[in-house]
Parts: C-alpha cells; structure tokens; sequence
C-alpha cells in the first residue's frame, strides 16, 4: 500500500493522479474533509480505500493487519494557512502529527517522503538547506522548520528512507478549495475574468511596484520529484523544490494577461500586516537535488501558465 496524507488537497490530489500514471492504485487517501469540496479533487482517481486523518493514526496505533501492507507513506497533508496564528492548531496539525507518522514509518523501515516549506528561510535572500538560513517569521513556518530539525536529527541512525521537500511557489490544477492560499495564478486568472484588471502590490523590501520575485513551480514538478524519489530509495535528506529562477508577480500578471488577450494591472497599497513577514524574494538552490540525482527539467513558467489557464478555463 501506497499512503498518502493530504490526498484530496492541491499537491496531494495530483500526487494521485502521479502514482495512477505510473500503474499504482493500491493508494490510501488519508485527508479531512471537513471541506468537503475537497472530494472533486480525487473523484477520478483510483484508490483503495479513504480514511480520515485521525482514524488513520487509531489505526496505526493498533498496528493491525492492513497497517502491515503499507510500504510508501507520501505525507503531504497540513495546516498550510500561513496566517494561522493558533499555535496549538498548528503544531498539533503539522509537528506532532507528522513525529508520529515519522516514527511509525521508522519502526517498520518504510519510505517517507514528507512536505515541507519554502517558508522555513523566512524573509532572508538565502535559500540553501542550511540552518543558518532558516528563520521562519510566523508558526505556520515554525512547525515546518521544526519537524525538519526533528528530522535531521535522526538522518544518521536510519536504515530507511526519508525525505523531506520545501516546496517553494506550488500553483496549478485542483487548488481551487485553498481560497486565499491558492496561488496567484489562480488569483489573477480570477481578478482578469471578473474586473479586467489584475491587482499587485505596490513595491516593497526594496523592490519596484510588482517586481517583487518568487520562485513558481507547476505542481506537476513537484509531483515528478515525489515520484522520483519514491522510486530511488537510498536519496534521503531535505531538498528544496523549485525551479532554481525566480520570476517578478509583473512576470505572472503579464502571462495571465496574454492568455486572455486582454487586462491591465493596478497596484494597490501594500498591507502593514504583512510587512514584516512578507517574502519580497525567493529563489531555490537546488544544488543538493541536482548532486542526489535528480535531472529533470523544470517547467519555465510561460509554458506553466498556459498549462494550467488551459485546464483552468477549460
């Protein structure tokens, strides 16, 4: 069996959709939907069985004969909500959780190939997989950095695999449920059907009206690398995941734009409430993915939008 957490969610769902291509359909979905929009995302995915995420972890505990099956667990499911601010919620969502899930995989020598966040490097211009770069500005980062640390100190006594992925910008199909999560994509498309203009935030941390830079990687990237993983199971550590170049919003806005044949941007004031926690840039080194053997190209991300509008619009 093939487990994967946050199965019905963004990259989850499209994880899936991955292992189905490649002829898996001994996939357990564990998410909740408590949103139950969520269900769209898998309804033409093959699986095997669904289950609630606490059930799944009573289940686990009770180590019964189906547990014994499992041999993959894709650990994709969390609290993404960057503005969460309920610490409990978090940590219990996205550490605790995940220590448990971790060491259950441990004491049975199973692949665990977990997400992480981009978020982690907080407001710095330096994207290695360094801990002196990481310095996450709100608890949604937190959790994700410290079950890094979590994992890092036990990366010298394993005989399993595990890997940890800091994903950077995510966007494309089946994000549409995140609301103000999804990505900008999504949120530009949206603005230039219903206004005619797509809104971008006036300059900040030294950067011009619009320029501010990120790294965006099509969710079928981030997918491969999952994949690939699963399928060389001696790589283990924590790798960045992006597409090594960051592109400005003006960038995005301007792709979105030509898709439609038609829109204009308007920058609008830049909220004091994010001023100290913004990213205005990031940009992955993904030199420690290249070095584990990862060679794939990235999507460049013309072509990602065209994908995704393609579909989105469809």
């Amino acid at each position: 069996m093939i487990v994967v957490t946050g199965g019905a969610g963004f990259i989850g769902s499209n994880l899936v959709r991955g292992l189905n291509r490649e002829g898996h359909e001994d996939v357990v979905v564990v998410d909740d939907l408590t949103d139950g929009r969520k269900f769209a995302n898998i309804t033409e995915c093959k699986i095997h069985d669904y289950l609630d995420k606490d059930e799944f972890m009573v289940l686990l505990e009770k180590q019964g004969a189906w547990v014994k099956k499992i041999r993959t667990v894709f650990h994709q499911g969390a609290c993404a909500v960057t503005t969460e601010w309920d610490g409990r919620y978090m940590m219990e969502n996205n550490y605790t959780y995940s220590k448990r899930l971790l060491n259950f995989c441990l004491s049975r020598d199973l692949q665990f190939i977990y997400a992480s966040s981009a978020a982690v490097y907080g407001t710095g211009n330096e994207f290695t997989e360094n801990g002196k770069n990481e310095k996450p500005v709100n608890v949604y980062a937190y959790s994700k950095y410290l079950f890094d640390e979590y994992v890092r100190e036990r990366l010298d006594n394993i005989t399993s695999q595990i890997a940890g992925l800091r994903y950077f910008n995510v966007y494309g199909p089946r994000e549409q449920h995140k609301s103000t999560m999804a990505s900008v994509v999504h949120h530009f498309n949206n603005q230039n059907l219903k206004q005619g203009k797509i809104r971008l935030f006036k300059g900040s941390g030294g950067y011009e009206n619009g320029e501010q830079r990120r790294d965006f990687i099509y969710v079928d990237d981030v997918v491969n690398v999952n994949l690939w993983l699963m399928r060389n199971t001696g790589v283990t550590g924590i790798f960045n995941v992006g597409t090594g170049s960051s592109r400005s919003f003006n960038d995005v806005a301007r792709a979105v734009i030509s898709w439609h044949g038609h829109g204009d941007i308007q920058y609008i004031d830049f909220p004091e409430k994010l001023m100290e926690s913004y990213q205005s840039f990031t940009e992955a080194d993904i030199g420690a993915l290249r070095k584990a053997g990862y060679s794939e190209e990235f999507t460049d991300l013309d072509a990602g939008v065209k994908k995704y509008l393609d579909w989105m619009n469809r």
